[in-house]
């Protein structure tokens, strides 16, 4: 059931997203050659522990990390592990939190180092969908209207889109109705109310969209084992211009990233 949430809510909700934003941006400072995903995830547990909250994806459904570290042509869901980042690699980190009884949820896919001109235009693609996708969840709109905001933009410049996976609602579980697919068609869909709490996260590949599951059960890999990237925000829906929970302020205006 989908019931939006009270303004006491949706404090507690940004509490969380301020504090994935802040985590993702500690571990954007040492993404680089030489550096392990394991160590990403090691900055990442500590940070959100030494602030209070819980990793939230740590033991969830059997889930081994406080982060989701998907390097290359793995789209989501990847262990941390002794595998060292190499110049010109990209790298979602996908980071939940849990305070007082909510979560957080945020991601953001880093290139390590100098990477390629279309690595770096599927990047810039697939988080410039992303914020197409929140310009449409305003209340009146539909789920439909967000996918074919990511959709037609990402599908423009010739990539493709994820099908198998998609955002979510979020509050006091880390996943809540409604379901927020990255394709559809505008007014189709769940109808988006006033106060509701939404993940999207546009999952966008450089070559075609089919993905299968990696024996772990968990990583989800491109079948072309082309590149795919990741970038998922919190917003709340409101009348005009969904409200952001979770920023990438952290990272960028920081100077973590060089573009």
């Amino acid at each position: 059931m989908v019931r939006p949430k009270t303004e006491e809510e949706i404090e507690l909700l940004r509490i969380n997203g301020q504090l994935v934003s802040r985590t993702l941006a500690e571990v954007g400072k040492i993404v680089a050659p030489g550096v392990t995903t394991l160590e990403l995830d090691r900055v990442a547990e500590t940070f959100i522990r030494d602030n209070g909250a819980i990793p939230s994806f740590k033991g969830f459904e059997g889930f081994p990390s406080a982060l989701c570290i998907s390097v290359n042509d793995v789209v989501v869901h990847g262990f941390p592990s002794d595998y060292v980042l190499k110049e010109g690699d990209i790298v979602s980190v996908d980071c939940g939190t849990l305070y007082k009884g909510y979560n957080g949820d945020s991601a953001y896919t880093f290139p390590v180092g100098e990477v390629d001109a279309e690595t770096r235009k599927l990047l810039d693609v697939t988080k410039a969908s992303l914020y197409k996708g929140i310009e449409a969840a305003v209340a009146g709109n539909r789920t439909g209207d967000i996918g074919h905001a990511v959709q037609s933009y990402a599908e423009s410049f010739g990539f493709s889109v994820v099908r198998e996976l998609e955002g979510h609602g979020l509050g006091t579980e880390m996943h809540e109705d409604p379901g927020v697919p990255n394709y559809g068609r505008q007014g189709h869909g769940t109808k988006l109310l006033e106060g509701m709490t939404i993940c999207i996260e546009p999952m966008i590949c450089a070559g075609g969209r089919g993905v299968y599951l990696a024996r772990n059960g968990w990583a989800v890999h491109t079948s072309d084992h082309r590149n795919a990237a990741h970038y998922e925000l919190t917003v709340v829906v409101r009348k005009g211009k969904a409200e952001q929970l979770s920023t990438f302020d952290f990272i960028e205006k920081d100077g973590n990233i060089k573009f």
